[in-house]
Order: C-alpha cells, then structure tokens, then sequence
C-alpha cells in the first residue's frame, strides 16, 4: 500500500516572482460552477463523419460528461448543425450543448485557464485567460483557425473577463496548487515552435501576472510518448498532479525496460527536492503505470495520473490492465471526501490525450 504523506519542510527551490495579490488561478480541487468540454469534430485525429474512430471517440467524451452532470453543471461545446444533434442525443438534458465552430475536442488546452480577480471597486470576478494557441507548435496534423478563437468565446459565456496572453500555453503544460506554485516544462513553454526565443524568467514573469502565482518548479521534459505525431512534446497533466499544497502525486514506471522509467524517477527525485511558494519541500506520491509496456508499436503512454477533479468526483481514465484498481484506490485514498469514478481511457489515449484533457473546470 502506498502511503500517503503529510506536509514537511525542506529540499531545494525553484525561481521566484512577486505574486499579484489581486488574481489567483484556484486549484481545480476548490469548488466549481460548471466544467466545460468540446464534442469530437470530424477531423484528421478522431476520423472523417461516421466513422468507428469518431464514434467511438464521441462516446467516451459523452461518458465523462455524463459523469461530471451529476455532479456539477457541464456545458459542452459542438459545432452547429449535426455535430450539435449527435451531442444532444449522446448526453442527458442536464447537460448544456452549445453550438460553435471546432477544430478539435481537448477543451484543457483550447479553451480559456479561468481565474479568480479581485478587483477594488467591484470585489471578485471570473477572470479567463486566452493563451496563444498554435496546434501544439504548429503541428502538421493539426488545425486551430476555429480552436483559437474558442477561449474568448467561452469567456464570454462564462460571463468572464478575457485576457488575451503572449505566450503561446495550453491548459494541460500546467499545474497549479491554488497556493502560488506552478508546474511547467522546459518542452513546452520554451519549445521553439510555441515562444521562440523566450528565456525562463519570461515565461515565469507572464504566468505569474496571469495565473497570480509567484513560484515556478521546472520539469525537464515529458513522457515518451508526447512526443509522438499526436502529442503535446511534455504536458504536465501526464505525469504530475498537485492533490493539495505540499502533496504532488506523479507518474511512477517501474519496469527498466520503458523510457518513461529513467523519467519518472528524475521527476519524482526534482520534486522531492523542489519548495512550493510558501517554501515547504514537497511530499511526492507515486502511482505506478498501468502494466502494458507497448500499445500500437511504441511504448505505452498511458497514465492514471490524467485524472478530472469536479465536485463531489474524481474521474479516473483506467485501461483493462492488471493496476487498474490499485490506482483507484491509492485515488480514492488521495482524494477520501470524492467518489472516484473509471472511465475506460484507451480511446482517448489513441487520439493524443486522457480525461483531464476534454475537461476544463470554472471555479465559483
């Protein structure tokens, strides 16, 4: 059984920025007033109308979202006309289907990073971030001429402030724990494809005036199969979690034999060594990767740690696999006032992503 640690102090630090008190990125375990998703559009990823590919695809989208609406309000977004139909035949009435053009359906990374702003004269309101959004680093597969005008449209009718942002960022590239640490990677703030020419102390200066952060833990790279065609080149949300200040849960390989192994202990050492922003060393717990090594020729990316954090529920992507249930627990002990919920994941992870990429959280 893995245990589950408590706070402690120690460790090492990361580089840090003076924190904008009037805006604050809440940590996606504070409550929410609906969480918002992106029905599959036909495309060069999930397959061309009625295929098996996009079905299938647009039958676990609507699984999670069934899930979530019953916990919390979900509103998800489909393109007008048949795609709008489908979505409003796959999904119960409680869920809100609003139509808008789409390039793609992971709503982490295309849609608004949603703030709290606190401002003199009219107390707090929901604030939105609308990062540059370029396909992943203009990636060839990929459009976005739709995807890059979602943020802002969704901030409008989430009746949030817009801020559009320089850095080209997604949802997924980072983490925060509500307490002013964020989580990033040198491959995908600092990739040459998104922010050419950005040094750390840039990227670092603008998600702190955006997110209200004030301290940033770099992670060196990602998992090995993000790096693959239909990858982000290292999310965050692949291989490390904040469960609550101090307490990060991360991605562990135990075989030698897969890349991810060397990976994943670098990780876990850099966080164990690493200080949060109120300068407590991190206490790491590992959840071991499902027992496949391989899937469609390369090694196997899957990842319990792409969970969905909603009120009331943990949506947990598992994969047929032996450690299925040993992650769900370790989940429902990490997580104990939440039920965690399985979704079967393997779909998703084919098309480039997990459940905590199709999902977005707006915090009340």
């Amino acid at each position: 059984m893995t245990a589950i640690p408590g706070s402690a102090d120690g460790g090492t630090g990361a580089s840090r920025a003076a924190s904008p008190v009037s805006r604050r990125m809440p940590a996606e375990w504070e409550p929410h007033r609906r969480t918002w998703m992106a029905f599959p559009p036909p495309n060069a990823t999930f397959g061309p109308p009625d295929s098996p590919g996009l079905s299938a695809a647009r039958a676990v989208w609507a699984q999670v979202a069934t899930i979530i609406s019953h916990h919390e309000p979900v509103t998800l977004v489909a393109a007008p006309g048949g795609d709008a139909d489908e979505a409003r035949r796959l999904v119960p009435s409680g869920v809100t289907v609003v139509e808008r053009p789409l390039d793609d359906a992971w709503i982490r990374d295309t849609g608004p990073t949603f703030t709290v702003d606190a401002e003199a004269q009219n107390g707090h309101r929901l604030g939105a971030v609308d990062w540059t959004f370029n396909g992943w680093g203009a990636q060839q597969w990929a459009c976005w001429d739709a995807d890059r005008q979602l943020a802002s449209m969704i901030a409008e009718l989430a009746g949030a402030a817009a801020r559009p942002s320089p850095l080209t960022n997604e949802g997924g590239g980072i983490a925060v724990d509500g307490a002013g640490t964020v989580l990033l990677t040198e491959t995908v703030q600092r990739d040459p494809q998104r922010n050419p020419g950005w040094q750390r102390a840039q990227v670092e200066a603008e998600l702190h005036a955006q997110l209200g952060t004030s301290h940033a833990i770099w992670l060196p790279r990602g998992l090995a199969r993000d790096y693959d065609r239909l990858g982000t080149r290292g999310h965050v949300d692949m291989m490390a979690a904040f469960v609550r200040p101090g307490l990060v849960a991360v991605h562990h390989q135990p075989d030698p034999a897969h890349p991810d192994h060397a990976t994943s202990r670098e990780l876990a050492t850099l966080l164990r060594a690493s200080r949060d922003a109120r300068g407590r060393s991190l206490d790491v717990v590992e959840i071991t990767a499902p027992d496949v090594l391989e899937v469609d020729g390369g090694p196997a990316g899957y990842s319990y740690l792409n969970y969905y954090v909603a009120n009331g529920v943990v949506v947990a992507g598992v994969f047929a696999d032996p450690r299925d249930a040993a992650a769900l627990d370790l989940l429902a002990r990490l997580y104990p006032s939440r039920r965690v919920e399985p979704v079967d994941a393997r779909v998703i992870f084919a098309n480039g992503g997990g459940v905590h990429c199709i999902t977005q959280q707006q915090p009340s």
